[in-house]
């Protein structure tokens, strides 16, 4: 498996610079005073489709040779890169079929199928995930675009951070949640090359805890369905994201589901911006550990506005 470069991260932003947003940087003087730190949001919630996945969703599609491109794409996702995934593939014209837990956010099912593409359903666990998927590729032909463990969307959405520390001089830390890690390793990938001195920390919820398990431990430890308000941080680390993680990562902080829900109340009443929890997991453990970030200039990613905004988790 191919690990992407600095480079590869150049050129995605080049190839996706039609078709995303460079997002905006926001600050919030009362957020600050709570976290006692200076706190930037990289609004990846404004981003095309709603979340950073564009990034390196489009990164792939557009990368694809006509030959490939012509058997469409395809994709296990619990919502944003399925949609994103949609998103890149009906700008280029070609199909995409997204495999989706049956518990997934029907706001993040309904934008797959509005983007063009076609949802299957799966039980939500990561080995019902897979071996539907695997009927899918068998029966359409399509190119796999995996979540998070494909060279191509992790350079897709390095490009996240090199905007991040062209817009905010002086950052000491940059925070974003973890999953299966793309982001996070996109991040790594971008700063270890253009600022090694900027921490990278990793957020997750308590009740999805395998990255930080594995972190510990030296090795991969997956879960196989965690239940958890952040729907879209349970899927575990795979060898690619490992990779970054392992090497460049400072540490990985946990919230429990009380304080990511704290967080994203927080952020949406104080900065007047619509997220999703797993978006306000990195705010929740930059409060929870004050300690760590005091006095900081600190990049928070926020990665994506797709909620259901019939099922809000404090309702």
């Amino acid at each position: 498996m191919s690990i992407p470069s600095f480079s590869d991260v150049l050129a995605a932003h080049e190839r996706i610079r039609p078709y995303i947003h460079r997002t905006p940087v926001l600050t919030s003087r009362v957020i600050d005073e709570l976290a006692g730190a200076e706190l930037f949001f990289k609004c990846e919630n404004f981003q095309k489709a709603g979340a950073f996945k564009a990034r390196g969703a489009s990164n792939a599609v557009f990368g694809l040779s006509d030959e490939q491109a012509s058997r469409g794409v395809a994709t296990h996702s619990s919502g944003n890169h399925g949609t994103c995934l949609s998103y890149a593939a009906g700008r280029r014209g070609i199909a995409c079929t997204v495999v989706m837990p049956r518990t997934a956010p029907q706001a993040k099912k309904d934008a797959v199928q509005g983007y063009g593409g076609k949802v299957v359903e799966c039980e939500p666990s990561t080995s019902s995930r897979e071996a539907v998927f695997a009927e899918v590729v068998a029966e359409t032909g399509a190119e796999f675009v995996h979540p998070y463990n494909d060279a191509r969307v992790i350079a897709g959405q390095g490009t996240c951070s090199k905007e991040l520390i062209e817009q905010v001089d002086g950052l000491d830390a940059v925070v974003a949640p973890i999953g299966g890690g793309g982001m996070v390793s996109g991040t790594c990938l971008t700063l270890s090359t253009v600022a090694p001195g900027v921490e990278i920390y990793a957020a997750e919820p308590e009740q999805a805890d395998d990255a930080y398990r594995s972190f510990k431990a030296g090795h991969i430890i997956a879960d196989d369905a965690p239940n958890t308000v952040a729907d879209g941080l349970k899927v575990p680390l795979k060898e690619l994201t490992w990779h970054f993680v392992s090497n460049h990562v400072t540490d990985i902080l946990t919230a429990s589901e009380a304080e990511i829900v704290e967080a994203m109340k927080l952020i949406w009443k104080r900065m007047k911006i619509v997220m999703e929890p797993s978006s306000a997991v990195p705010l929740a453990i930059v409060l929870k550990n004050r300690d760590v970030f005091a006095g900081k200039r600190v990049g928070i990613i926020i990665t994506g506005g797709n909620v259901d905004l019939d099922k809000l988790p404090w309702q």
